[in-house]
């Protein structure tokens, strides 16, 4: 292979991980790119789990085996069966440079392979119809993090030398798309997370929300909303302290976040002060008062504060249309603050009051500045 034409496969693998949206895709776009390099037919990008002691495959390109799957759940192999990953430390480049790929085919060590290594690779390799591969490790800040591997079939050419001095380059060309990638996800995730509780922001919410609400009209898929006023924050902040107020709001996030859980896909978010909410789409409206209530109980529960006042809406009750998510957020919001004033220990639940339900027509009825909207769009900020 040329020059120009390995080079021109190292910038396309470089665009290929930038341009990819969250890790997978840029595992994804890591080894196929390495594949189209290398003119293999196969490729597998593995992480090493050291406090597991095993290498877990992240994804397979090109022609899969049997039983091999593009993103696999479980394929993962013990590292005592691939000794040679455990000798990627520091130390053994600590004079400069970064370990050498290398090349193992279906009859045996390749010129320049690791005799004593071999078994397991060439196992797999005939198990597999494949005649040869090439391995590269992957060093990410100094440690190894996993490695690249390419093969091709049987009959075709077996990678050489060359090809794993090429392989070398390309793994230090993953190692920097892997980094950024994870920078970017840690950066997104920061983006959409409550640095106190851990749990969902508003702007997580908000953009969950809005799709929900589109497929709802779509396809009448179910969206419900609960909305909680942790109550006695203030109390809590003034007697004893913000770092008492702090612990006081972890803790409900925790008892949020294991209500949250009995319904599948269910977000559980933190709106701001001590304003938090569940976001369900797809559970019945019942299933979602179910678990409010079961909030309602455990938060009362609770050594500080002095419970919570909850209120849902969801487009499974007689609420009128819901097209918007600003409007479903009025609904939840007004009914939190019916169980608010009321001092209520159960979930206010809208369009459940009957034909003139109170909570509906204090929604509706207050569309700047009243009410749910007033408690809706205070704390919108994370």
């Amino acid at each position: 292979m040329g020059e120009d034409i390995r080079l021109a496969a190292v910038v396309a693998l470089a665009q290929g991980m930038a341009a990819a949206h969250g890790s997978r895709d840029a595992w994804r776009a890591a080894a196929a790119g390495a594949c189209r390099a290398l003119g293999g037919s196969f490729a597998a990008l593995s992480v090493w789990e050291r406090e597991l002691g095993r290498l877990r495959v992240l994804v397979n390109v090109g022609e899969l085996a049997a039983g091999e799957e593009e993103f696999p759940d479980g394929e993962a192999y013990p590292v005592h069966q691939f000794p040679e990953i455990t000798e990627f430390l520091h130390e053994r480049w600590a004079g400069g440079g970064e370990p050498n790929a290398w090349v193992e085919t279906a009859e045996g060590p390749a010129a320049g392979g690791r005799p004593g290594y071999v078994h397991q690779r060439v196992a797999a390799l005939r198990r597999r119809g494949r005649g040869s591969c090439v391995v590269a490790p992957i060093v990410l800040n100094g440690r190894a993090w996993g490695e690249l591997y390419v093969a091709r079939p049987a009959g075709a050419p077996v990678f050489g030398r060359e090809d794993a001095d090429f392989a070398t380059v390309l793994a230090a060309v993953v190692a920097a798309g892997i980094a950024q990638a994870e920078r970017l996800e840690e950066a997104r995730r920061l983006a959409f997370t409550d640095a106190l509780t851990g749990l969902a922001n508003r702007r997580a919410v908000d953009a969950r929300l809005d799709e929900a609400v589109d497929r709802h009209k779509k396809d009448g898929v179910v969206v419900s909303l609960v909305v909680c006023d942790l109550n006695g924050l203030k109390r809590v902040n003034d007697t004893r302290g913000h770092a008492v107020g702090d612990r006081l709001l972890e803790r409900f996030g925790s008892v949020l976040s294991l209500c949250g859980a009995m319904l599948p896909g269910t977000l559980a978010a933190r709106l701001g002060g001590d304003e938090f909410c569940l976001l369900a789409v797809g559970p019945s409206a019942d299933d979602v008062v179910r678990a409010a209530d079961e909030l309602c109980r455990r938060a009362g529960e609770l050594e500080l504060g002095e419970g919570v006042a909850c209120g849902v809406a969801s487009t499974a009750d007689p609420i009128g249309p819901v097209r918007s998510a600003r409007r479903l957020f009025r609904l939840a919001d007004a009914a939190q603050y019916r169980a608010k004033a009321e001092r209520a220990q159960r979930p206010v639940v809208a369009g459940r009051g009957g034909p003139d339900d109170p909570v509906v027509r204090l929604a509706d009825a207050a569309p700047s500045g009243q009410a749910g909207e007033r408690r809706t769009f205070r704390g919108r900020q994370p």
